[in-house]
C-alpha cells in the first residue's frame, strides 16, 4: 500500500524512475552511515514497519535529536529501496537515533520502540508485508542486549498483547541511509494518503499509548 501511495503521489518521480540514469543516481544516494556517535550523543536502532512512521514517531520524544531512515539487518551490501522491497536482502527499514544519553536511555527508548506498534506481527507492520517490515530490535553492547532481552520478557508478562512478541533481536553492525525523498516524508508530504490514512493515526495511537515525555 505504502510504495502504490507513493507512485500515486509523485507520478512524475515514478515516471523519471524508469530511467537507467535516475535509478543510478538514487542508489548513490544511499550510504552506509558511521555507527560512532557524535560526542556527548548516543546512538540507537529500531525496526518497526515503514520507517516515514518510525522517525517520525521517534523524533518526538524528548532527548532524541533525530532519526534517520534506512536499512538495517541485512546481508546485503548498499542496499537501495527497489532492492529492499524484493524482500531478498534481509534488511529492514529502520531508523537510527542521535539520542543525548543525560536526557533519555536506551531502556526507554526501547519503551517508545514497543508503544509505537505492534510486536505480534510476523513481517508485517500494518497494510506493509514482507521481512523488510519486521519488528526488530538492534543493540550496540552487551549491556544493550541484556536490556532489550528484559524488555521483551516484560512486554510478553504484561497481557498487552493476545498474541506472542516476534520482535527479532539482533547486534547493529551496518547502518545504511536510505535515499534522501524518505527523510522526514511525513513532514515534507503530509497530504499523502499514505500518511495520512496509516502514519498520522499510528502516531497519534502511539501518543496515547506512551508514557514518556514528548516534544
Amino acid at each position: 500500500m505504502k510504495r502504490l501511495s507513493f507512485i500515486v503521489t509523485a507520478v512524475f518521480t515514478v515516471i523519471v524512475l524508469f530511467s537507467c540514469d535516475a535509478i543510478s543516481q538514487k542508489k548513490q544516494d544511499v550510504r552506509k552511515v558511521s555507527l560512532k556517535a557524535p560526542n556527548g550523543k548516543a546512538i540507537a536502532a529500531f525496526g518497526s514497519g515503514c520507517f516515514w512512521c518510525t522517525e517520525h514517531i521517534f523524533e518526538a520524544v524528548a532527548g532524541v535529536d533525530s532519526a534517520v531512515s534506512g536499512y538495517a539487518g541485512g546481508h546485503k551490501a548498499n542496499p537501495y529501496y527497489e532492492l529492499v522491497n524484493t524482500e531478498t536482502t534481509g534488511h529492514a527499514e529502520s531508523v537510527l537515533v542521535y539520542y543525548d544519553p543525560k536526557k533519555i536511555t536506551y531502556a526507554e527508548l526501547v519503551k517508545v520502540f514497543f508503544a509505537s506498534h505492534d510486536p505480534t506481527t510476523p513481517d508485517q507492520q500494518g497494510p506493509d508485508r514482507g521481512s523488510s517490515y519486521r519488528s526488530i530490535l538492534f543493540y550496540g553492547s552487551s549491556a544493550e542486549k541484556a536490556l532489550a532481552q528484559q524488555a521483551v520478557r516484560d512486554v510478553s508478562r504484561s497481557g498487552r498483547f493476545k498474541n506472542p512478541i516476534v520482535t527479532e533481536l539482533k547486534p547493529l553492525n551496518e547502518f545504511y541511509r536510505a535515499e534522501s525523498y524518505h527523510q522526514d516524508y511525513i513532514e515534507h508530504h503530509p497530504n499523502d494518503p499514505y500518511v495520512r490514512s496509516v502514519s498520522i493515526p499510528r502516531y497519534e495511537l502511539f501518543k496515547k499509548t506512551y508514557k514518556g515525555k514528548l516534544k
